[in-house]
């Protein structure tokens, strides 16, 4: 990824990768989808020695958003500079507003709701780590689940939507397996079979891998 690097940090008991990616050479970075142990996303920022610009969110289920307003609120205090939300697309506000209940229901401690600074549309950009990524709008697993893509670096942050060898949950009452399908075979799979991802459970990939080999998609 070019000067980029990145690191993956397993946070809450669904072990959910919260992504660090920073430039190596300017050490400014951002934070996708915190969705809780802090403290563990903190550390491996220190032992990056970046600053963050920004905080990610793919979408609003409780282990990828619970802990953004908690990880924002340690980062302005440490940076003494804002560090905006951003993400995801405005269909998940009402998953974010739920995220504290439901995390009482499942025995999680100190996760919180979250409300980002900027919701996100399809064909818009956001910023990681000082690189453009162009916004995706992938529904199916979550209503306003987004997905970030440089064609340029041949990489993408594809949250819950596709991981190896599977694909995200659908079975959610506000789920679609239908839109799910659709959104990876016409919006991801297009960006080349070399396109590599980062996912949100799980080791990464590379879009044409999937395409050969993941068993619930088309072929």
């Amino acid at each position: 990824m070019s000067k980029l690097q990145a690191a993956q940090i397993p946070v809450t008991p669904f072990q959910q990768n919260c992504a660090l990616i920073w430039d190596a050479e300017t050490l400014h970075g951002t934070v996708i989808d915190p969705g809780g142990d802090v403290p563990r996303i903190l550390a491996a920022i220190a032992k990056a020695g970046c600053t963050i610009d920004n905080i990610l969110l793919t979408h609003g289920h409780l282990d990828h958003a619970g802990g953004a307003e908690a990880l924002r609120d340690a980062l302005v205090a440490a940076q003494s500079a804002p560090v905006p939300i951003e993400g995801p697309h405005r269909d998940d506000a009402f998953l974010l507003s739920g995220i504290a209940d439901q995390a009482r229901q499942y025995g999680i401690p100190d996760l919180a709701n979250a409300t980002p600074d900027r919701w996100l549309t399809e064909g818009e950009t956001v910023r990681i780590a000082g690189q453009e990524f162009g916004v995706l709008h992938c529904p199916g697993h979550a209503p306003g689940h987004v997905v970030f893509t440089n064609v340029a670096l041949g990489f993408a942050v594809v949250g819950d939507v596709l991981f190896r060898g599977s694909i995200g949950r659908t079975d959610f009452p506000y789920g679609g397996h239908e839109a799910l399908i659709h959104a990876i075979v016409t919006k991801l799979l297009p960006l080349g079979d070399e396109m590599r991802f980062l996912c949100g459970h799980g080791p990464g990939s590379t879009f044409g891998e999937e395409r050969r080999t993941n068993p619930f998609l088309p072929r």
